[in-house]
């Protein structure tokens, strides 16, 4: 998943190393949503009406402005089960059909299938935001609509266009309205995954693909929230190779890096700081966010050169740094001040 970039303050306060989480900033690439109304900042839409599988659901899931039985204030970021999920369907043909709303559950799979024996599979992760007046905010979809294309494209699989796929989130945010958490109260985790379910034997694409959106109310990732994390810096283990697929989402990489996540957890740390494969010593990024090092008003973060993810908070951090007067540099050999092989 994507969690927000973590800082490193390259001058840390009293000898401490100091990672600091930020949140996405609240800057126009906002989508506002109020039930079927819709004001962005790009990519106009209008709602499609959605097809839903079961004449018993709610006629109009979209009014329920109710807000759901939980315990807002102890959020952690775990799945809650919500009310709809949005599935649709590709063929060989590579045409998506218009998708449908359906309660939310398990799917059927064959046990052939391509997702499941050779990791044909791709995720994204986003967010929703209630507002003091009940609006609620979506964080640039459209950037993960593209980033799951292009990894699409890379695990030769077809995708959603970028309007199927923002208009699938908007649907499936307004289905599950009520599961947006109370302003300052955490979010709406919204997971689109696009996967090889058709049966495959031999090592190939597979012949059909499934799309689904599924969504959590939660928390802050971290569980230090927006205080500074402890991170340990990995050389042992590495999250992505040249020639890989470090600079997709897709599902394998995340299952590689649990074994060093786990070990970094046992000593007592929050998350691991991947080193590239070839050198071992230059920065890549944590298990899950990219990674900016901050020195005075400069500010310094990897290329994206095929082994990291081209975050979008990482995208949307340097155009407000940028706006904001600060030197940012994409460095392709980013050094790591508190590693013995490294210096800054």
């Amino acid at each position: 998943m994507e969690c927000a970039a973590a800082i490193l303050a390259a001058a840390p306060l009293a000898g401490r190393r100091t990672w600091l989480p930020l949140s996405p900033p609240p800057s126009p690439p906002f989508i506002q949503i109020q039930n079927r109304l819709y004001s962005m900042s790009s990519l106009p839409l209008k709602a499609r009406g959605m097809r839903r599988c079961e004449a018993s659901l709610a006629s109009d899931y979209t009014k329920a402005s109710e807000v759901a039985d939980l315990d807002w204030e102890n959020l952690g970021f775990g799945i809650v089960q919500t009310d709809y999920m949005y599935i649709a369907k590709c063929g060989q043909d590579g045409n998506f059909s218009e998708g449908e709303m359906v309660p939310f559950g398990p799917i059927a799979l064959n046990p052939s299938s391509g997702v499941l024996n050779y990791g044909q599979g791709l995720f994204e992760g986003l967010k929703a935001y209630r507002t003091t007046d009940d609006s609620i905010l979506l964080f640039r979809p459209e950037e993960n609509a593209l980033r799951m294309r292009t990894g699409a494209e890379r695990m030769c699989m077809p995708a959603p266009s970028v309007e199927q796929f923002v208009d699938a989130v908007k649907q499936t945010v307004l289905a599950n309205k009520r599961w947006v958490p109370p302003t300052g109260k955490g979010s709406l985790y919204i997971r689109p995954l696009l996967m090889g379910s058709g049966a495959v034997l031999g090592l190939a694409p597979a012949p059909e693909y499934t799309f689904i959106i599924f969504v959590s109310p939660v928390g802050n990732y971290f569980k230090e929230g927006l205080a500074p994390i402890n991170l340990i810096v990995e050389d042992k283990f590495h999250r992505a190779t040249p020639g890989g697929t470090g600079s997709v989402k897709t599902i394998g990489n995340y299952a590689s890096v649990l074994m060093a996540q786990k070990i970094a957890k046992e000593k007592g740390y929050s998350d691991v700081l991947y080193l590239d494969a070839v050198h071992k010593k230059y920065l890549e990024e944590v298990s899950s966010c990219n990674i900016f090092v901050v020195k005075g008003n400069a500010i310094s973060t990897p290329a994206v050169k095929g082994t990291i993810l081209p975050g979008i908070t990482r995208k949307s951090i340097i155009d407000v740094a940028l706006s904001k007067g600060f030197q940012v540099s994409k460095a392709m050999f980013l050094t790591c001040p508190y590693h013995p092989s490294c210096s800054l």
